[in-house]
């Protein structure tokens, strides 16, 4: 079974993109690259249970098991030592991206209290798209009862635009909802 988005994209997507903005090549037309999803976990210095179940989210979340990223250096002042681990991610490529992105505009985005849409200011001049979430519950796969504490994750969109123009243009297209 083919992806829904990767099939847009192919299909429709490009062809607008070359018409928009007059691509000689189609190499030119921008395209996603990778979703990173990370959550910093400072507290699973002094309890590991939380990283745990903070595996357990991500991994329900995206299809894949999260990376554990360890402190670089000691830090006497948020009580970190070296080598401990203080966050997750997961780098999303091809099909799971797709999934994961048809997933975030689909079901968990519009699951947000009061949304109105998404900020289109957090492009980092470059065609990436930064977009932090407060709490994890948006997701279908998050049940409520299971949930010891709301934590919230990053999320980033690489694509291979030139320009923040570009890349918004490429979401929008995805039907990403931004303000």
């Amino acid at each position: 079974m083919e992806n829904t988005l990767k099939t847009l994209y192919n299909n429709k997507i490009c062809k607008d993109l070359q018409k928009k903005f007059r691509y000689k090549n189609i190499h030119q037309i921008p395209k996603l690259v990778k979703i990173t999803i990370n959550r910093g976990l400072g507290e699973a210095a002094n309890n590991k249970q939380v990283l745990e179940k903070s595996m357990n989210e991500i991994a329900a979340i995206t299809g894949q098991k999260p990376k554990i990223t360890k402190s670089k250096k000691a830090i006497a002042g948020f009580k970190i030592r070296e080598n401990i681990a203080i966050g997750l991610v997961v780098t999303l490529r091809r099909d799971k991206m797709y999934d994961f992105l048809n997933k975030l505009i689909n079901l968990a985005l519009p699951r947000i209290r009061d949304f109105r849409g998404i900020s289109y200011k957090t492009f980092d001049g470059r065609g990436n798209y930064n977009l932090g979430l407060k709490e994890q519950i948006i997701f279908p796969e998050i049940k409520y009862d299971n949930v010891d504490k709301i934590r919230g994750l990053d999320i980033t969109i690489v694509t291979t635009a030139k320009n923040d123009e570009e890349g918004l243009t490429l979401l929008k297209e995805f039907g990403m909802p931004f303000m």
